[in-house]
């Protein structure tokens, strides 16, 4: 199955879900979602619930919360993280097309993928 993107508050930003959008990739924003200044937690299960891959730039938040769903048997729908200010929107999706054409949602499951793993090397 084709992999859905969830943007945290953090990482949404209108011109990457527009071009993300553009490009055939199903993403909503936590704003469209009615999830302004929720904890990290309640954005992985809503992407969760919702079938997507969350992508965010809290690192540390989000690899825990991996570590403690994984020890608690949980499951997620995936994790992509990036370090914040460090792409612009055109690398952002960019990279996150790479990892769309590379990864099913079912490859995304219980897993998590690096931005920076994904340049054009």
């Amino acid at each position: 199955m084709k992999l859905k993107l969830y943007l945290d508050e953090d990482a949404q930003d209108s011109d990457l879900l527009h071009a993300l959008d553009l490009r055939g990739i199903d993403a909503i924003g936590a704003w469209a979602c009615g999830l302004r200044q929720r904890e990290d937690r309640e954005h992985l299960e809503f992407a969760t619930a919702q079938g997507r891959v969350l992508y965010g730039f809290n690192l540390g938040d989000f690899f825990q919360l991996h570590t403690e769903f994984l020890s608690q048997e949980r499951t997620h729908s995936g994790i992509i993280l990036a370090r914040q200010q460090t792409y612009s929107v055109g690398e952002q999706m960019r990279r996150l097309l790479r990892i769309a054409a590379s990864r099913s949602a079912e490859e995304m499951i219980d897993k998590i993928e690096f931005l920076s793993d994904w340049n054009d090397d």
